[in-house]
């Protein structure tokens, strides 16, 4: 019984992990769209290929 507990306990961690994983990857990919936005206004053609690089491999 003890080591199905422990099994238990190490899916719902992993689980857990997945999660907040998700939660801070959808984060940060909002903030590179604002940031995205603000390049492309602002005309900066460095700081909108840095991001969108960044916004690539995130999304991979």
């Amino acid at each position: 019984m003890d080591k199905m507990k422990a099994t238990y306990e190490v899916m719902l961690a992993l689980a857990a992990e997945m999660a907040l994983d998700e939660v801070l990857r959808k984060s940060r990919e909002e903030e590179l769209y604002g940031a995205i936005d603000s390049a492309l206004a602002e005309g900066d053609e460095a700081a909108f290929r840095l991001l969108t690089d960044e916004l690539k491999t995130l999304q991979r």
